[in-house]
């Protein structure tokens, strides 16, 4: 009875053996026959060293060597408007003029009591000489002239106030100010801007701040006009770094003869560092930057095989992923420093979709931008 029971659980155990292993091939039979993924269409570029200068970009705001909004220092009636909107005037040409009819009588008077003052002390002194009164007498004189001077002078003083003139030479911008309009102190008249030549004030990080040298050429460009580019000088280096930010503020002059800069105006500044210099360049949408470094897709050729693993005479092309130090930007480009050499074929577009050994196929019908000075364009 025992040894029957044996041959009965072996042949059990027999058959499900049988049973599973006819399972495995046929899993085996579907797998192989089950369609493989198709190559993945991708845009490539192989990649070459192009010159590039060594330049840091900042945004710039615009700013006049001479600029300020004229007002009153005193109360008054203008009495008369001397300049019309727009106009280039020197310093001290007069601007406005206030009503002065009390300042200029109380001036006259001081001036009167002044030249009296000194008529005095002047024959006063001739009597010193003959012995006919005391020095302390000549000393009290000419303590009173004094004085009366200083009350003139202050009297001339309150009349000039009354005449708003042009402290430096520059360009008045536009006014409202009319005659018989009433001025308090304080009060706007007129912009007055030196504008030739003008200031780029911008900032850069600190780490920049030994390759930044007083006389660098500097590039500007506004987009009031895209075409033209604007050579200037580095001037001044902010002898402080903003302790919230980091970063210096640096000041750039251009020359600017037919006033087409004006303050107020941003644009982008370039400061070139150094010779010229030749990098491995690529778009910036063949990167992909990940927490634990930048990658890019390499197209590689490799030998096909057959659905049973044999190689089947044929190359394909596949994706390899390899890690790649970038450097500075420029347009829509990217500086490549390390993991690429020049001639490898870069894929540029459609990564998502890859993985290590991808096979993919090339279509660069539509590729991306890649220029290192792009300007915008209406579609």
């Amino acid at each position: 009875m025992t040894k029957r029971m044996l041959i009965m659980l072996g042949c059990i155990l027999v058959l499900i053996a049988g049973l599973a292993f006819g399972f495995y091939l046929h899993i085996q039979k579907l797998i192989a026959s089950a369609p493989k993924p198709g190559a993945q269409t991708v845009t490539s570029l192989t990649v070459t060293s192009i010159e590039w200068k060594p330049q840091t970009t900042s945004i710039a705001n615009l700013a006049p060597v001479k600029g300020v909004d004229l007002s009153s220092e005193v109360a008054g009636l203008v009495k008369e408007v001397l300049f019309k909107s727009g106009q280039v005037v020197k310093a001290g040409d007069p601007l406005i003029q206030l009503n002065a009819e009390s300042e200029l009588a109380q001036f006259n008077a001081a001036q009167a009591s002044a030249d009296l003052a000194d008529v005095v002390y002047q024959r006063d002194k001739a009597q010193l000489a003959a012995q006919a009164i005391s020095q302390a007498q000549v000393d009290v004189d000419l303590a009173d002239l004094k004085v009366k001077r200083a009350q003139a002078a202050l009297q001339k003083a309150n009349l000039d106030k009354k005449t708003i003139k042009a402290p430096f030479n520059g360009k008045l911008g536009i006014t409202a100010i009319v005659a018989g309009q009433y001025l308090n102190p304080g009060d706007k008249v007129v912009t007055l801007q030196t504008l030739n030549p003008i200031y780029a004030d911008f900032f850069q990080p600190q780490q920049k701040i030994s390759q930044l040298k007083l006389g660098q050429t500097v590039e500007l460009s506004v987009d009031a006009y895209p075409d033209q580019k604007i050579l200037g000088k580095l001037t001044t280096l902010n002898p402080k770094v903003d302790a919230s930010s980091r970063n210096i503020q640096i000041q750039a002059t251009f020359n600017n003869p037919r006033d087409e800069l004006l303050p107020g105006m941003y644009g982008k500044v370039n400061v070139y560092l150094g010779e010229a210099q030749k990098f491995l360049t690529l778009p910036q949408t063949a990167i992909t930057y990940n927490p634990y470094g930048s990658t890019v897709f390499v197209v590689e050729e490799e030998e096909g095989k057959t659905p049973e693993g044999t190689p089947d005479g044929k190359k394909h092309k596949v994706a390899k992923q390899v890690f790649v130090t970038t450097g500075d930007t420029r347009g829509d480009q990217v500086a490549i420093l390390k993991g690429l050499k020049a001639g490898q074929e870069v894929i540029t577009s459609g990564q998502l979709k890859l993985k290590n050994g991808t096979p993919v196929e090339i279509d660069n019908a539509v590729v991306p931008d890649n220029n290192p000075n792009p300007k915008p364009q209406e579609h």
